[in-house]
């Protein structure tokens, strides 16, 4: 049982860095961030970097040349990409039409990028969508020991996500209009690093 845990444990901790990156760059977008808020984003990632090991360890029971199929295609790198690309882009253009307008002397507030529920599922999909793999990781695990795997990846990820959280909106605080921008490049960033250590 100890072996499980440690295992789940080391597991969650490396599956969490991206959720990790992804949660402080909210942060930096929303400096004003409510607790509410906050416990929702760490919810909504520990949720899904929970869910998917189970999914690739279902489909590594059920559909193997499915997931044989997405593996050998970087189908998964390549969604990730994509999708963190676009919101990362959306933030950074949002950053610097703020600047312009300050630039200008124009009365502008802050306007971050809202960050809606279904945007925070994209997200969540986006920096959970390489855990997929884990359910093959633990393919030979009991059905009981699979899910107790998966709880401890996402309680570790939730965790992890609420002070990177209170960390971002701690250096946006000092930012200001350029936290927006920092935001939206670490989004794209993660969504490299996921595609390139995807491929090679």
């Amino acid at each position: 049982m100890l072996k499980l845990i440690l295992s789940g444990l080391a597991l969650g901790v490396g599956l969490a860095m991206d959720a990790s990156a992804v949660s402080m760059a909210n942060g930096l977008n929303d400096n004003k961030m409510r607790l509410k808020k906050i416990f929702l984003i760490a919810g909504m990632f520990g949720l899904f970097q929970g869910l998917m090991p189970l999914l690739g360890y279902i489909l590594g029971h059920t559909l193997y040349e499915a997931l044989d199929f997405i593996e050998k295609y970087h189908i998964i790198p390549i969604i990730a990409l994509v999708i963190l690309f676009i919101i990362g882009s959306h933030m950074i253009v949002e950053g610097i039409n703020e600047m312009i307008e300050r630039k200008k002397g124009e009365d502008s507030v802050s306007n971050p990028t809202s960050l809606t529920l279904k945007l925070l599922i994209i997200q969540a999909i986006a920096t959970s969508i390489d855990a997929l793999s884990v359910g093959i990781v633990i393919s030979d695990y009991s059905v009981a020991n699979a899910i107790v795997t998966s709880i401890i990846i996402a309680l570790v990820t939730f965790m992890i996500c609420i002070p990177s959280v209170y960390i971002g909106k701690r250096v946006g605080l000092k930012l200001g209009p350029y936290a927006q921008i920092l935001g939206g490049s670490i989004l794209v960033i993660i969504g490299f690093i996921i595609f390139f250590t995807g491929i090679f």
